[in-house]
């Protein structure tokens, strides 16, 4: 696979993330967003591993387990720690700490444990992005800035900076449907027990169930079967920081399709933002692999 195909694949991947948003507000009734995340995991991990059985793709024997477990366990965490996040200090901040401090973490992780030093492309890409993600939620009213939320969403942030190195190790040594199955459906086991705590009597109106198939399918078992594919060829810092292109996609779709009005401070985060991805995307003529 070429080097800059890999960067579209996670491209791709962050712009089905950045669908949910928009999705979760044609929910029809009183929806608890953490139902949803353990519903999307459910149906994203079940779905592949039924396929991966059926097509006799997977050996129990291949699955590097330590990793895969802690790959599982960073997924199912991010989701109550970013939820919660949002719920107390609210979208905006929730989303930019959040979002914005995976790459940051990802790279130092990196750096620290893999020996390999961000270079000044993905650090220019980085910073015009991370600028521009604050910039796009400048707008948004805020709740009380809660030091308890504010350090879930930096733990939200590192659970997915874990699960972007880690599950690099298990798709070295695993095919890329089996491994997302494998780590997904693990993920959805850890969280199923929330669905206990939740109504989702939602799940019955037609609409919410298209929705949530939808969720489970194109914005998980998809989206992360093209960030693993795209993972396999680039650095995890370079893949988490493109991730930042969710957001970006939220903030268009919700002035195209939900009526949402982004103030001029915005739309400079967004050009920003779009020049991050682009400096990262097709700044590399080297094809530096993937550590």
């Amino acid at each position: 696979m070429l080097n800059y195909m890999a960067y579209l694949l996670v491209l791709l991947a962050a712009i089905l993330w950045g669908t949910t948003g928009t999705a979760q507000s044609f929910f029809q009734g009183a929806v608890h967003p953490l139902s949803i995340g353990a519903f999307r995991l459910a149906i994203g991990g079940f779905s592949l591993l039924l396929f991966v059985i059926v097509a006799r793709k997977l050996s129990v024997r291949t699955i590097p387990w330590p990793a895969t477990i802690l790959a599982a366990i960073s997924m199912a965490l991010f989701q109550p720690l970013f939820f919660s996040s949002v719920q107390m200090t609210g979208i905006a901040i929730g989303t930019v700490v959040t979002i914005g401090s995976a790459p940051v973490l990802t790279g130092l992780i990196e750096w620290i444990a893999l020996n390999r030093k961000p270079d000044r492309i993905w650090g220019s890409a980085t910073l015009l992005a991370l600028t521009g993600c604050v910039l796009l939620f400048a707008n948004k009213g805020q709740q009380l800035v809660d030091p308890v939320g504010i350090a879930m969403a930096l733990g939200a942030g590192f659970s997915f900076a874990v699960y972007a190195l880690v599950s690099k190790s298990v798709l070295k040594a695993m095919e890329t449907v089996s491994a997302v199955a494998v780590i997904f459906s693990l993920s959805a086991c850890c969280l199923l027990p929330f669905l206990l705590l939740f109504d989702v009597s939602y799940i019955t109106v037609p609409l919410n169930f298209s929705l949530i198939i939808y969720l489970g399918i194109g914005a998980t078992s998809l989206s992360y079967l093209l960030f693993s594919f795209g993972l396999k060829q680039i650095p995890s810092s370079s893949a988490v920081t493109l991730s930042l292109a969710e957001p970006l996609t939220a903030a268009v779709l919700g002035v195209a399709v939900v009526g949402e009005v982004l103030s001029g401070l915005s739309w400079l985060g967004v050009g920003l933002l779009l020049c991050g991805i682009l400096i990262l995307t097709i700044g590399d003529k080297r094809g530096v692999p993937a550590s």
